[in-house]
């Protein structure tokens, strides 16, 4: 592709981004800015023009999903041959090739995924009793020790530094630190930090292996790098070695997962750290409407410390879109019920269920509303929970078609075959169960038969080479080794449900209806977010998560956890509320104090939830509830105040505004209290009007009206 090309439809700080010189470049680019756009067309376009080869550049993101899609991107731009991966596929692969020269010939350990066992193990010798979670508790300070470059020793002073709130006593934490360090050398493995470290030795103490591995990589790209830990920081200094052809994109309103050693500092100072950097700033926002993007600043916008030194101002770029749903319910049951309800409605409306998801704090929160999407049957799928391929019932499948291929004729179709074997396990295809945890097992075997039916959809001819084309396998056997090939990189397909997650692993998606809930302070922020810098990561979780929608966000909180449960104040980060439970309400001039009084409750004449933005309150319904608006009374009222207006000499919004004659369609009030209910009438508009607009409810015509019914 040339470079012309390549450099077709960007926006101008994008075409900076990209064309920027060799050296260092930081991107600061918010949420959905095309920052992926901006750093697959940099490669592309320095290999167009001859200044890179592909083969020698190393592209670092935090998951195999964001490594598989810059690599498919970068194909399409003609840059193939860049290495994309993770920081730790990336650190594996340079260990295993390495191995026989680093160890001495002795062979590679064995790489333990999960520190809980071994940590249980550990704690027992400490002589500290943990459960299954409690082990997971240990292994997650183990991890961040490890990722901070802290060993046992150094422990307690480090995590009083950090403010860290261990599960014990940080001497205790310490002793079970050392405990499984020793076990893991008795019993030969390594994890994951270990493989980094292994990665960090050998280019340090290792002239030949560093030489060897900067000859083949000599261009760097890291993506997320708010995200960095030190370890990860070593690494990539040690790939780098004093060299500076580096670009970095991160956003520093986005760093959520200090807790595990990750820190946004070396976004924050890689300008004064690397002398000469070009810095690009992309605010341009693609994905949301501008009504999620206003709020999604106005989040931000009140942030404190140093991320908030390089905060973003995004600006809307979609066409306009719905307002943000802001709603309070009774009870953490009754708000789960409305979602599920809502999310039915989006689903009858044609939204497919994959557009759709339920973010919340904590994982704790998802069974409630696993229980209400199951009752009103609507499927869903829990994100973050087992990885697709690891599922009990995927790995049987996996089996069950794997038997099926001696047994298949050859020439039976891809998508008959699969059907035919997953049948034999007892999956129907036409009839998914009603709901819950069955449905989820249902959807994740109906994904494998999309996934053969986009396998046997693909063209037919494939390139080999530099050889001529040659016909495509999509044989049973065939589709068995791309689920094997899959499985390997955790390359799972999209399960068509309702998402359930939890905000820290719904960073890097995005659906076209997004409901944020439990915005209640306790659990947002979380209690255990007690210093300023905890208290701003929580913002920037909410941030994270109303900058996942495109289209529809809902923000909701049940004012208790259960019925008749504690009161709870709403979520201090939402612009809208003052803590109180309603809008933000003026103070009198020169106050210094918020004022106190309780807020009026309105709720939805039709569903019954809390009311919050003033058009709805205005209304008394939700803007998503239907209309019941009287088109003739509406016309009276127009010509009406058309009228009250040239009489008063007066705009004719000074009378009433285009939202209060709605109002007064809709809500038809025949007495003087029904009409005080109206946002925007008080007792003057009241004695103003009154007469008038029970006249004109009661079917009179403004030419009826006796005489003039307006004050001066």
């Amino acid at each position: 592709m040339t470079a012309e090309r390549v450099l077709a439809g960007l926006d101008p700080e994008q075409r900076t981004a990209v064309t920027a010189p060799a050296g260092p470049v930081c991107v600061l680019a918010g949420a959905g800015t095309g920052k992926t756009r901006a750093v697959t067309h940099r490669i592309a376009y320095r290999a167009a023009t001859g200044e890179i080869s592909p083969r020698h550049v190393l592209a670092v993101t935090f998951t195999a999903r964001a490594a598989a899609e810059m690599r498919a991107r970068l194909a399409g731009l003609g840059a193939a041959g860049v290495q994309a991966r993770t920081f730790h596929a990336a650190a594996l692969r340079q260990v295993r090739y390495f191995a026989a020269r680093l160890l001495a010939g002795r062979g590679m350990p064995e790489l333990v995924e999960s520190k809980a066992r071994l940590v249980g193990l550990a704690a027992a010798r400490a002589g500290v009793r943990v459960d299954r979670s409690g082990a997971r508790d240990l292994a997650g300070e183990i991890e961040w020790a490890k990722s901070s470059l802290v060993e046992p020793g150094e422990y307690a002073v480090a995590a009083a530094k950090a403010q860290r709130e261990p599960p014990h006593e940080p001497a205790k934490v310490a002793e079970v630190f050392a405990a499984y360090e020793s076990l893991k050398r008795r019993q030969g493995v390594i994890d994951f930090e270990d493989m980094l470290r292994a990665a960090v030795w050998g280019i340090e103490e290792h002239p030949d292996v560093a030489e060897q591995i900067r000859a083949q990589y000599r261009h760097f790209v890291v993506d997320e790098y708010q995200d960095v830990n030190p370890l990860q920081q070593r690494l990539l200094e040690a790939w780098l070695g004093g060299r500076d052809d580096l670009t970095v994109v991160g956003d520093a309103s986005q760093t959520i997962y200090s807790f595990t050693g990750a820190t946004a500092s070396y976004l924050i100072d890689f300008p004064r750290q690397r002398r000469g950097a070009v810095v690009v700033r992309l605010v341009r926002d693609y994905r949301s409407t501008p009504q999620v993007v206003g709020l999604a600043n106005a989040v931000i916008r009140q942030a404190r410390g140093s991320e908030a030194r390089l905060r973003l101002e995004l600006v809307g770029q979609r066409p306009p879109g719905p307002e943000p749903a802001l709603k309070i319910f009774p009870d953490e049951p009754a708000e789960a019920a409305a979602v599920a309800r809502r999310c039915r409605e989006l689903l009858a409306a044609g939204t497919p269920a994959s557009e759709i998801a339920v973010l919340f704090r904590t994982n704790a929160q998802s069974e409630a509303y696993e229980e209400a999407l199951a009752e009103a049957e609507v499927p869903y799928v829990v994100r973050g929970a087992e990885r697709f391929f690891e599922r009990p019932e995927v790995r049987g499948a996996m089996v069950a078609l794997r038997a099926a291929v001696r047994s298949t004729p050859g020439d039976t179709p891809l998508v008959d075959a699969v059907v035919e074997a997953l049948s034999a396990t007892g999956w129907v295809r036409d009839r998914p169960p009603a709901g819950g945890a069955q449905r989820e097992q249902w959807e994740a075997l109906a994904a494998l038969v999309t996934l053969a039916e986009e396998y046997a959809a693909a063209p037919e001819l494939v390139p080999v080479g530099d050889a001529a084309a040659v016909q495509r396998d999509v044989s049973l056997a065939a589709f068995c080794d791309e689920l094997a090939r899959r499985a390997d990189q955790q390359h799972a397909p999209t399960v068509e449900g309702v998402t359930l997650a939890s905000l820290h692993s719904a960073k890097g998606l995005e659906w076209d209806a997004v409901f944020l809930v439990g915005l209640a302070e306790g659990t947002l922020p979380t209690t255990y977010a007690k210093t300023p810098d905890q208290v701003e990561e929580e913002r920037r979780l909410l941030y994270v998560g109303v900058t996942r929608a495109r289209q529809w966000l809902w923000l909701s909180y049940g004012q208790s956890r259960s019925p008749g449960g504690r009161a709870r104040r709403p979520c201090r980060f939402l612009p809208q509320l003052d803590g109180t439970g309603g809008p933000e309400r003026a103070r009198p001039p020169g106050s210094r104090k918020p004022d106190r009084r309780p807020p009026r409750v309105v709720s939805c004449r039709i569903c019954g939830s809390t009311l919050l933005a003033g058009a709805d309150r205005k209304l008394g319904r939700c803007a998503t509830c239907p209309s019941d608006l009287d088109e003739e009374l509406y016309e009276r009222l127009k010509l009406w105040r058309a009228t009250a207006a040239a009489e008063q000499k007066v705009p004719a919004y000074v009378v009433f505004t285009d939202a209060t004659l709605v109002a007064l369609a809709e809500r038809r009030p025949s007495s003087p209290a029904e009409l005080l209910a109206i946002g925007g009438i008080g007792p003057r508009k009241l004695g103003q009007y009154g007469d008038a607009v029970f006249a004109l409810v009661a079917g009179v015509t403004p030419d009826e009206l006796p005489g003039k019914n307006f004050a001066n």
